[in-house]
């Protein structure tokens, strides 16, 4: 593993295993209270995205970092790795703002499509907009699992051709296989998360399919019972894939790593209940021909989990802290 942080990770003692790691921030962690406002950027296809935006303190002087943050599969603003992020951005006197995919953000859509794991022409959008409000700020972005992809997939896009404004990227636990790790939440325990993930998107896709009913086969959507077989009648067909694997195939983030010009954080932990580690093995392996990649893997740590500290009174957030910190080395190069 390589790591050159000056921050040491030690698995929570009383957050033991992985599933714990994982649930724990959405289950019983205090957010911190972020000042944001939001505001709602209408998309070059007349559809619009939700930006929650934190403003740096007045009067610094120089031109503030801003921190640019991708959610996860069904997360919102309300998803604690944003809040904890948010908070530590304000603690150093940075801007940020988070985008919220296509239909996350309580309010439906306008377009047909929605959201997706290799959807980067919103993330595209967002940094070109920003670059032509203030050209001499520097930008760093960093995305949690399914936000991580679509991060990883648009760096890769870009390569050489990336603004210069863009700094560094850091992405936690991400499915950089997205087959194999849909396949993963099939099996064991894995499975609840699968079914949770599931609930959520099929009501979306209902409401979706009133809108624009046709948009994909109704019978189909019902009788899905894994997130291959959502993404197989519903997620390909709304965006224009054959089927789920074509839209695997196409949007995994680690056949994009090789292209990636930036200094880049990938931190994920081998007992991530969403991926098999051989998926880790692979990324790895992949980071040796990219002297920009920092993979940093850990045999503990769960999915978008973390969690440290001597006891539940004064836990931290391992992967947050990382990621912070990871942006303020690249900053003062």
């Amino acid at each position: 593993m390589t790591h050159s942080s000056e921050l040491t990770y030690t698995p929570a003692w009383w957050v033991p295993g992985a599933h714990l790691q994982t649930i724990w921030g959405g289950l019983f962690r205090r957010i911190p209270s972020v000042p944001l406002r939001t505001e709602r950027w209408t998309t070059p296809d007349d559809d619009a995205i939700e930006i929650h935006r934190l403003d740096a303190p007045a009067g610094t002087g120089a031109v503030p970092p801003r921190l640019v943050l991708l959610h996860g599969l069904e997360g919102s603003i309300r998803s604690n790795y944003l809040q904890g992020t948010l908070a530590l951005a304000r603690a150093h006197g940075w801007a940020a703002d988070v985008i919220i995919f296509r239909g996350c953000g309580g309010v439906m859509n306008r377009q047909r499509r929605l959201y997706h794991s290799g959807e980067t022409s919103d993330l595209e959008f967002v940094v070109d907009r920003l670059v032509g409000e203030n050209h001499d700020q520097p930008l760093v972005l960093a995305g949690f699992s399914l936000g991580g992809n679509v991060l990883l997939k648009w760096l890769g896009e870009r390569g050489a051709l990336l603004p210069v404004q863009v700094r560094a990227a850091a992405v936690v636990s991400v499915p950089y296989d997205l087959e194999r790790g849909a396949r993963h939440l099939e099996r064991g325990l894995s499975r609840v998360y699968g079914k949770f993930f599931l609930r959520t998107l099929k009501k979306k896709a209902r409401a979706k399919l009133e809108c624009f009913p046709g948009a994909f086969d109704a019978g189909a959507l019902e009788r899905a019972r894994t997130l291959y077989d959502f993404d197989d009648a519903v997620t390909a067909p709304l965006h224009g894939f054959a089927h789920a694997h074509d839209y695997y195939h196409q949007s995994s983030s680690l056949q994009y790593l090789a292209a990636v010009r930036v200094p880049t954080l990938l931190l994920s932990a081998r007992n991530d209940p969403f991926l098999p580690d051989a998926v880790l093995r692979r990324v790895v392996l992949e980071a040796r021909n990219n002297a920009l990649l920092e993979p940093e893997i850990w045999s503990r740590g769960g999915h978008v989990g973390f969690v440290s500290g001597r006891t539940p009174f004064n836990p931290h957030y391992y992967a947050e802290e990382r990621v912070v910190e990871f942006f303020g080395a690249v900053l003062a190069r």
